[in-house]
């Protein structure tokens, strides 16, 4: 039987002093603490088998991907499978007393958010995040793999992973920044998550 090792990691802290949902835009990078974050976390795979290695094409991402190809020695693949939720929402500012989200011109996308109805629906992100695990465990069968992706598409998997809905409170979500969860597969079956917050002291 043989043992893989999925580890899903979340960017880091992003420059955002205007506290826009990005979303997908381009432009965004890390901050310096976002930065710090990404080389504490890489270096929590030190002396791990990893042989594979792969990244969201959001700036952040790939910004927090570069310690870990340097700590593993893995190049970094570009799947576009684990690039951010689509939101309707992106570019504005939806939080606090100033959220563009109080006006009503806005409140028909929010009709159903079990689904979400302001973007791309839970089960949509959940598939394509089930295929870049696949693609990992198989190349890296008998090793651990890395996958740099975002909050929502991570929360989806570890729901997934725990059997539980994939509609959910986001206040309940527990995939902090440069967070890692990994998924323990034997042979293609898993078996086992975890999660670890390495940079939790940054």
């Amino acid at each position: 039987m043989s043992t893989t090792i999925v580890h899903l990691v979340r960017h880091g802290e992003v420059y955002n002093p205007a506290k826009i949902l990005y979303g997908r835009l381009p432009g965004y990078h890390l901050s310096s603490r976002g930065q710090s974050q990404a080389a504490r976390t890489a270096r929590a795979f030190e002396e791990h088998d990893v042989v594979y290695l792969a990244a969201s094409p959001m700036e952040r991402v790939q910004e927090t991907s570069a310690p870990i190809k340097e700590v593993t020695g893995c190049e970094i693949r570009t799947d576009e499978a684990l690039i951010e939720a689509g939101n309707r929402f992106e570019g504005l500012r939806t939080k606090g007393w100033r959220s563009q989200l109080w006006n009503p011109v806005r409140w028909p996308l929010m009709v159903n958010p079990s689904l979400p109805s302001w973007g791309e629906h839970y089960e949509a992100i959940l598939e394509r995040m089930q295929g870049a695990i696949e693609r990992a465990r198989v190349v890296a069968e008998g090793h651990e793999a890395i996958l740099v992706s975002h909050q929502l598409p991570i929360v989806m998997v570890q729901r997934w992973a725990a059997n539980k809905p994939l509609a959910h409170n986001p206040a309940t979500r527990r995939s902090d920044l440069a967070s890692v969860t990994s998924l323990i597969f034997q042979d293609d079956q898993l078996v086992e998550h975890r999660y670890s917050e390495p940079a939790r002291e940054i």
